[in-house]
């Protein structure tokens, strides 16, 4: 038998009181920025969160001159905050002693445990769970940025051991946590090595001696943009569009084929390339459409203008307050064109090596998914406890 099972046998043998979030944790205070006297602080945001290691990374200094109207919630070491736009991201993270008393933004719900009845890891590792998770999608309110309401998160249940069960169960967390942080770390570092060396075969293997012929893209290549109008897609009610934002468009399948090239062609997206080889799609005019000719084929484009279509955007974009790249530029992008036969060729040796390092069934990423899963069902079977009969 184990410490934990000895424990439950010796402590709660018939199940543990379940209680709300709300019930063992506090609110945050709001700061009185004119009281702050123009004092600096570390401002945690919703991107300041790793969504994997649960810590926080980048912070950003700031004052009563230039905080960010969210920039509301004064933390505390040992606060949990869980981040309620996008909360199916599950981005939490326990404060630590170094960002005590600094400014955490409104997109977190912060929880501050009663520790009397609720420990902080205990509390952490609860709401890293599969049943929060699950909790989290069923309570969120829907829009373009899902969020989940404060209450929301405050209302759900909970199992709450006693104190030296839930000791024994954070801790071991905490270790497990650590060791698959430090394996994913190490899996991560030999991925990115690897994707390194396909980009240095991609660009290798995509240089051409001077014989091989250049063509405009425009001379093999039908290049459009779409229309604001995203509804010209809906099909049998269903649609897909181009989306404003982080997110290019956003794609589905439906009963046609047609092969293109998207890239975006403004803002956070630009030079971002996509190959769409079937369904039907809807695009924003701030995206680009490139239909492949006869002389081209569309795989090995896709490739060519992810190795290199960087590079030329660098060249020739329109730096303004969004950096733009003009349809004329695409017409002149310069390509090589070998023969088809060796387009093919080239496209089928890049699409197994743009497997091994992106598809979760083959090799490292497949490895680091599984040590994720492995320690999810660790957490979870140590987080489920019988409620004690009312």
């Amino acid at each position: 038998m184990s410490r934990i099972d000895e424990l439950i046998a010796d402590k709660c043998p018939d199940g543990v009181a379940f209680r709300t979030v709300g019930d063992v944790t506090s609110k945050a205070s709001k700061v009185k920025w004119p009281s702050t006297a123009g004092a600096p602080f570390q401002y945690i945001d919703l991107s300041s969160v790793d969504r994997n290691t649960h810590r926080i990374g980048v912070t950003t200094t700031i004052a009563e001159g230039n905080a960010p109207s969210r920039a509301q919630q004064i933390v505390e070491a040992g606060d949990v905050i869980f981040a309620t736009t996008r909360p199916a991201q599950m981005r939490w993270a326990v404060i630590p002693d170094q960002y005590s008393h600094q400014i955490a933004s409104t997109g977190y719900c912060v929880l501050r445990p009663d520790t009397s009845v609720m420990l902080t890891g205990f509390l952490a590792h609860m709401l890293g769970s599969d049943d929060f998770r699950r909790y989290v999608e069923a309570n969120q309110v829907e829009g373009n940025y899902p969020a989940i309401p404060d209450g929301r998160v405050r209302a759900y249940r909970l199992p709450v051991p006693p104190l030296e069960v839930q000791r024994e169960i954070a801790g071991i967390l905490d270790k497990f946590s650590q060791l698959k942080a430090e394996m994913e770390a190490q899996l991560e570092a030999e991925l990115e090595a690897r994707r390194r060396q396909y980009d240095y075969y991609r660009s290798n293997i995509l240089t051409f001696d001077d014989d091989v012929e250049r063509v405009f893209l425009g001379d093999v290549a039908t290049i459009g943009t779409g229309s604001h109008d995203t509804k010209d897609a809906v099909a049998d009610g269903e649609y897909v569009f181009y989306a404003r934002g982080r997110e290019p468009f956003r794609l589905d399948s439906f009963d046609f084929d047609e092969t293109a090239i998207i890239t975006a062609g403004d803002g956070v997206g630009v030079g971002k390339v996509f190959h769409f080889a079937s369904g039907r799609y809807a695009l924003h005019q701030r995206a680009y459409r490139i239909v492949p000719g006869e002389q081209i084929d569309a795989r090995y484009l896709y490739h060519y203008l992810v190795a290199d279509f960087t590079r030329y955007l660098e060249r020739t974009s329109v730096h303004a307050s969004v950096t733009s790249l003009r349809r004329p530029m695409f017409l002149r992008y310069p390509v090589a064109l070998p023969s088809f036969e060796e387009q093919r060729r080239i496209s089928s040796i890049l699409d197994k090596f743009d497997a091994l390092s992106t598809d979760l069934s083959i090799g490292l990423p497949a490895e680091i998914s599984a040590r994720r899963k492995q320690y999810e069902h660790f957490r979870d079977k140590l987080l489920t406890f019988e409620e004690l009969p009312a």
